[in-house]
C-alpha cells in the first residue's frame, strides 16, 4: 500500500472527525479514481476515505459486519452529505499481501490467500446488510452491457471473448448457475487482505461484499495472483488450495464474461 506524505487534509474536515487527525502526519493512500484515501498517522493510525454522495453507504455498513466478525476495521465514523460521502476506519493491525515479504515467497502467500477465502465462505452471513449481491453483481454487468462499457483495460484479452457479444451470450446463459450462499469479499485483491507475520488481520476494502456466489471471489484470488506476480503458474494451486470440491471452473468462465462488462 503506496504511502505519500502530503501537507494534511485538503479539504474542510468536521469536527466529528477533525479531532482524530489533529497534529498527525498525512499520506494519500490512493489507489482508485473513484475515491481518496488518507492514512493518517496517530496512535495506531487510521484510515479516510472520501469519496462522492451515496458511494461510501453500502461499505461502511459491510466495514461494519465485517469488524462484527473479527474480520475487518472499525468503522468510527460515517458521514454523507450532498456533496460527498467519508469514511473513518481504524487502521487493521499489518500489512497488505503486496509488500515484499509475502510477494517473494509466493507459494505460501498463494496458500495463505486460498486458506483465508475458504474461511471467509463458511462464514455465518446471518444478519449481512447486503444479502443479495449476486442479484446487484448480474444487474451491474447487464447494465453495463446495455452502455457500451466494454473493459479491455483491466483485462486485455477479454478472457479470450472475442467482442461484447460473445461474452453477454455466455452470461446471459450461465448466469442462473450462480448464487448467493456464501460470505464474499467481493474484490478479493492482495492490497484488500492484510496479514500481520502471515496471520490474517482483516480484509478491507468491503464495499462490494455480501452474500454472493463464491466463485466472484475466487475469480479475483486467481486474478490477483497473476497481476501482482506476474504469471499464471499459481491459478491451479490457489484453486487447489481453497478446495476444488467448491471450485466450478465453469462457474469461472461466467463471472470473467461479467467482468468485462466493468
Amino acid at each position: 500500500m503506496k504511502k505519500t506524505k502530503i501537507n494534511g487534509i485538503p479539504f474542510k474536515l468536521p469536527k466529528d472527525i477533525s479531532h482524530f487527525i489533529n497534529g498527525a502526519d498525512v499520506y494519500d493512500s490512493s489507489c482508485s479514481p473513484e475515491a481518496r484515501v488518507y492514512f493518517i498517522d496517530k496512535e495506531n493510525g487510521y484510515f479516510l476515505k472520501r469519496a462522492k454522495a451515496g458511494a461510501l453507504e453500502k461499505e461502511a455498513a459491510m466495514t461494519k459486519f465485517f469488524h462484527s466478525k473479527n474480520l475487518g476495521a472499525e468503522v468510527l465514523t460515517y458521514l454523507s452529505y450532498s456533496n460527498a460521502d467519508l469514511l473513518l476506519t481504524a487502521a487493521v493491525k499489518g500489512e497488505d499481501c503486496t509488500r515484499e515479504e509475502y510477494l517473494s515467497r509466493p507459494e505460501r502467500l498463494c496458500d495463505v490467500l486460498a486458506c483465508e477465502l475458504r474461511k471467509l465462505h463458511e462464514t455465518d452471513f446471518s444478519a449481512c446488510p447486503v444479502p443479495d449481491r449476486t442479484a446487484d453483481y448480474l444487474t451491474f454487468a447487464e447494465e453495463n452491457y446495455r452502455t457500451g462499457n466494454y473493459d479491455k483495460t483491466s483485462f486485455p484479452d477479454s478472457f479470450g471473448y472475442r467482442n461484447a457479444e460473445e461474452a453477454y451470450a455466455v452470461l446471459t446463459e450461465g448466469k442462473s448457475a450462480l448464487q448467493s450462499k456464501v460470505l464474499l469479499h467481493g474484490d478479493y485483491c492482495l492490497p484488500n487482505v492484510i496479514l500481520d507475520n502471515w496471520k490474517l488481520s482483516g480484509f478491507i476494502d468491503v464495499g462490494s461484499g455480501g452474500v454472493g456466489d463464491r466463485h466472484i471471489d475466487l475469480f479475483w484470488g486467481t486474478w490477483t495472483l497473476f497481476f501482482n506476480l506476474k504469471t499464471d503458474k499459481y491459478r491451479d494451486r490457489f484453486l487447489d488450495a481453497y478446495g476444488r470440491d467448491k471450485a466450478d471452473e465453469s462457474l469461472l468462465k461466467i463471472i470473467a464474461a461479467a467482468e468485462v462488462f466493468g
